[in-house]
């Protein structure tokens, strides 16, 4: 989606909101309406707490099996961004996020997005054995406190505010 139609879609989407309120009030009356919008954003929590936890133990088996987590972490993204629909007033909204709460939406969600984004593992990759200890980076230098001293700034240093001092 490109970002020009974000401003438009902030228009729409409460001009759409409101539409769906006023019909489904106008259906079942105002206080099963507001008892429905209330519902559902505590049942979106609920939701969010239990997949978001299941979600989180299979990241975390995946990292330490020594596997990259993309499918677990889109999966776990979209089930935010279920919540802050569910949390969201608005029926529109809710049924949206009740969609991405459904492993098989989410996971056409993974199917489209695969090809299109690309993970990137941090701090000098995923390793095999946890216990293992960690690789060094190629190009890093790894000090040992006695190789270490501190000396006055050099005037000349862009960290030195020109009098001998450093810039915090």
């Amino acid at each position: 989606m490109p970002l020009s139609l974000i401003p438009l879609m902030l228009l729409i989407v409460p001009i759409l909101e409101i539409t769906v309120f006023l019909l489904v009030g106008n259906l079942i009356g105002l206080w099963p309406t507001l008892g429905l919008v209330i519902g559902s954003a505590i049942l979106g929590a609920l939701l969010l707490r239990s997949q978001g936890i299941s979600t989180l133990s299979r990241i975390q088996k995946e990292v330490a099996a020594g596997r990259m987590p993309g499918r677990e972490m889109v999966h776990g993204v979209m089930i935010v961004v279920a919540g802050v629909l569910l949390l969201t007033p608005g029926l529109i909204t809710d049924t949206i996020g009740y969609l991405l709460f459904v492993p098989a939406i989410r996971d056409a969600g993974w199917r489209f997005l695969k090809g299109r984004i690309v993970a990137v593992p941090m701090g000098g990759g995923w390793r095999r054995d946890p216990a293992a200890p960690p690789q060094p980076m190629p190009g890093v230098v790894e000090l040992e406190v006695e190789d270490f001293e501190r000396r006055p700034a050099s005037p000349n240093s862009p960290w030195s505010d020109g009098r001998g001092g450093t810039l915090h």
